[in-house]
């Protein structure tokens, strides 16, 4: 699968079993400053930022929030 704009250039070949064990940077627009403010939340993977729970709380409220109206 190719993952374009999802993640740095760096990491566009990669699987994702390997992005989702990558620091946060591998994201696009994330830079290695997010890493270490993420890693003081306990962050330290793509799979801890999307297992997150208050990131997946956010991500839940956007997919509701078209429906509240």
């Amino acid at each position: 699968m190719k993952f374009g704009k999802l993640v740095d250039k760096a990491w566009e070949e990669k699987t994702a079993e390997e992005i989702l064990a990558a620091p946060p940077s591998a994201l696009e627009g994330l830079s290695e400053r997010h890493d270490a403010l993420l890693k003081d939340l306990g962050i330290k993977t793509v799979a801890d930022l999307g297992n997150w729970k208050y990131a997946q709380r956010a991500a839940a409220l956007v997919s509701l929030a078209p429906l509240d109206k």
